[in-house]
């Protein structure tokens, strides 16, 4: 062959997989070639082929069996096809033909989402949509693979549920069900699950893979060609056309590279925008009960704020010098208009960024790499584990010590957290960085090749080849036997700083494993224990207190002890020899023998010194001076001879009285001359009288009568009663006390009359007034002194005769 035309790559991206293809021009040629239908057998060879009949050769040769085993080689042409336009703004990608040889340009299936949420269908047309259930991705039209699709489980990301984000991609395919969700709502944390088991990156089982490239989770299905990405903020599904062009709708559209039918319904109408569309593709999800396909549709949000919105200045680097080198590959304005949308609906939440990351990452698919989170000013900063830093452009597939040899020609970079410059990724599923290809095991330290070291209490070895890490049970040295026999002690196993695997045997002492018990210590004395050195378990003894004892109480020094009234007990601090317990010192109270007047010291039973009892009667008089007198005995006061006083034992209990000597009404004008002396009584004064007392009878007598300063016009007959009567006073042994009778004159039928008074200013009032008809003597309580006081003016009141009413009374008790 000759005329070799020179060769020319290209990428596909389906997964990570890169191919090489060369396509050559050779001049005909012909020879003789063995037909591949030919067997040899003994060394004879027999051929089958019949003129006419072809086979492909290598390097896209055809041999054609011409005649008498001769064969013509025929070398296959391939023109370059022209390069299309894809309706998707991506650049075509090329795809070999079935015979291997040559190649055409395919637009490939690529559906992004990012944001609250902004779509981008297979096609490139841009909408947005509002939804919070879980939505069909992609289905297949007319089924070819077993239980495929891709879905999307949106929730409302602001407090006003007007907005949705992405929270869950699911990726369905034969009997697996992939799951990528966010750990925290808008953050680029994300957890996979297969068949809702979480599982470890990388994964890879019945035909579909799962690993980390940069800051995404990707689900690659080979055999499909296809792989989905998902980083809690955006997603992205890459198909192939060949397998899936005009076969796809949902969400993403009808892969065909016409944007005229990617609104596409279930029944195949044609929606009149995509937002309509996307409450259609809506899937029952048990885990949402308020979703339900045909609900109400879903209404967006309005984009013009309340206030005048001013777009945040990171859209801005969208169309400025920072993302220019990618404009000529994929433009921006989508982006941008996203961008300021959730700027303005969501201005606290940071969704911006959304967009510029998914702009970043459609460009570096488009080869182009952008490093724009540094221009955010921290805003849209990315912060990566310790041991890994930050790159805008890094490889798909990082390089490990487990593939570094392998051909990596992928031209494709994506961000993320990779290993620093002058280290490798240990392994895909070993996220360690290593300087050197060693061994790194379950504690994630890099070991060198025959490195030797104990974790898990294995000695382990790091060999090149095999497993890398040989282990086996680490050999604890020998130890000195120790044996615990004492008393309360037993063996125990202690941390060994020198070998954390070998403990270290010693002997503990536990004292609940004492025997021996703490003896009852009688009144003044406690329990004092000890351990002797080298032993476990205390010795116990009872030691005085330095206390009294009483009456089974204890006293401390220097307080007080009751034994009786009549001593002074106080415990000192003096101990006694004999019982190791302090003496108790006692003194007798003193008593004080005197008594008020009145009283005498009697015994009492249970007191030291007997106690003052009462005898007789103290009587306060008058003149502040007291007397004492014995029950029954009658005493005046000295210094007013009317004053009786006397004294009285009732039930114990001394009683004394007052008496007050009531003298009747004395007039001297009515005694003899000479004749005025003092009754018996010392109190009361008589005489002889002028003449013989006056009977009681009415006195008449005619005066004006004066009532509240109003007079009677003609004096008024008024009457009194007026005389003398009966009176005695005499001493009963019986009642121990003086008895009284007595009796005045007083009125014993009486009228009631009516007169007019002429008052000061003129009126004339009616007023009443009483006229006695009869008087008569007649009995009356006698009365105190100050009653009969009373009493007389009163009756002074009743008659204004000159000589009143005389009544006698005789003494009484207060």
């Amino acid at each position: 062959t000759s005329g070799t035309t020179p060769t020319e790559s290209f990428t596909t991206t389906s997964g990570t997989t890169s191919s090489n293809f060369t396509t050559i021009t050779a001049t005909t040629s012909t020879s003789e070639i063995p037909s591949p239908a030919s067997t040899t057998t003994s060394g004879t060879t027999a051929t089958s082929s019949a003129p006419g009949d072809s086979w492909w050769l290598c390097n896209c040769t055809k041999a054609i069996c011409i005649d008498d085993n001769v064969i013509q080689v025929v070398p296959v042409i391939c023109n370059p096809p022209p390069k299309p336009t894809c309706a998707n703004g991506l650049s075509p990608v090329p795809v070999i033909d079935e015979d291997g040889c040559c190649w055409h340009w395919e637009c490939d299936c690529y559906c992004t989402g990012w944001g609250d949420p902004h779509y981008m269908t297979f096609d490139g047309l841009y909408y947005s949509y509002q939804g919070n259930c879980t939505y069909v991705l992609v289905e297949e039209i007319h089924k070819t693979v077993d239980n495929f699709g891709v879905y999307i489980d949106n929730y409302h990301c602001d407090a006003r549920d007007v907005v949705s984000c992405p929270r869950t991609l699911i990726v369905r395919h034969e009997t697996q069900e992939v799951r990528m969700a966010t750990v925290k709502p808008n953050t680029l944390q994300v957890e996979v699950t297969v068949n809702r088991q979480a599982v470890a990156l990388p994964y890879k089982k019945f035909g579909v893979s799962i690993y980390e490239s940069g800051i995404n989770r990707v689900v690659e299905i080979p055999e499909l060609k296809m792989n989905v990405t998902y980083n809690g903020l955006s997603f992205s599904i890459r198909m192939p056309y060949s397998l899936f062009g005009n076969n796809t709708h949902g969400q993403c559209g009808t892969c065909n590279n016409n944007t005229a039918d990617d609104c596409k319904l279930p029944n195949g109408n044609i929606a009149e925008n995509c937002e309509t569309m996307a409450d259609h593709w809506q899937v029952v999800d048990p885990s949402k009960p308020q979703c339900s396909p045909g609900l109400i549709p879903t209404k967006p949000p309005s984009t013009t704020p309340v206030q005048p919105c001013k777009e945040s200045s990171i859209c801005e680097l969208l169309l400025g010098s920072v993302f220019q080198p990618c404009h000529g590959f994929v433009l921006p304005e989508k982006y941008y208009t996203a961008c300021v949308f959730d700027s303005c609906v969501l201005p606290n939440l940071d969704l911006e960024c959304s967009s510029l990351q998914i702009y970043a990452a459609t460009c570096a698919d488009q080869g182009v790499c952008i490093d724009w989170r540094s221009h955010t000013n921290g805003v849209c900063s990315y912060k990566c584990p310790s041991g890994k830093e930050y790159r805008a452009c890094g490889p798909t597939t990082e390089i490990t010590c487990k593939s570094s040899q392998q051909n990596e020609t992928s031209m494709k970079q994506v961000e993320g957290c990779f290993c620093p410059n002058g280290t490798m990724l240990y392994d895909s599923g070993v996220d360690v960085c290593v300087k050197t290809c060693g061994c790194v095991g379950v504690d994630k330290i890099p070991r060198e090749f025959g490195e030797k070291f104990t974790v898990d209490c294995q000695d382990c070895i790091c060999l090149e080849g095999g497993s890398g890490i040989v282990c086996k049970p680490h050999e604890c040295a020998k130890q000195n036997e120790i044996t615990c026999d004492g008393q309360g002690f037993y063996e125990v196993n202690e941390f060994n700083p020198e070998d954390s695997c070998c403990p270290i045997v010693t002997c503990k002492c536990n004292t609940s494993l004492c025997t021996t018990k703490a003896p009852k210590c009688t009144l003044g004395f406690e329990v004092h224990s000890y351990i002797p050195s080298d032993e476990c378990c205390p010795v116990y003894q009872c030691v005085p207190k330095r206390v009294c004892v009483h009456q089974n109480a204890e006293f401390l020094p220097n307080s007080s002890v009751f034994i009786d009234k009549c001593q002074n007990c106080i415990c000192t601090n003096k101990v006694n020899v004999s019982t190791q317990l302090n003496i108790i010192s006692c003194q007798h109270i003193p008593c004080d023998t005197y008594c008020e007047p009145g009283y005498e010291r009697q015994p009492v039973k249970g007191e030291c010194c007997g106690r003052c009892v009462q005898t007789k009667c103290v009587i306060h008089t008058a003149n502040s001076s007291n007397l004492i007198l014995s029950p029954g005995e009658l005493k005046n006061d000295p210094y007013n001879n009317c004053t009786v006083y006397s004294c009285v034992n009732i039930h114990k209990q001394f009683i004394s009285s007052t008496s007050q000597i009531t003298c009747p009404a004395f007039n001297e004008e009515n005694c003899k001359p000479g004749t005025v002396t003092f009754l018996r009584n010392g109190c009361c004064k008589t005489c002889a009288p002028l003449s013989s007392p006056i009977p009681c009878s009415v006195r008449q007598r005619e005066d004006f009568l004066v009532y509240k300063g109003c007079r009677s016009v003609d004096r008024v007959v008024m009457t009194e009663c007026e005389g003398t009567c009966g009176t005695s006073s005499l001493y009963s042994a019986e009642v121990n006390s003086m008895e009284h009778s007595c009796s005045c004159c007083r009125e014993s039928r009486t009228t009631v009359r009516e007169v007019e008074l002429k008052c000061p200013t003129g009126r004339s009032i009616s007023h009443k007034y009483v006229y006695v008809e009869s008087c008569r003597c007649q009995n009356t309580e006698c009365r105190s002194s100050h009653s009969s006081e009373s009493q007389s003016t009163e009756e002074s009141d009743e008659s204004s005769s000159t000589h009143r009413i005389k009544r006698a009374i005789g003494l009484t008790s207060k």
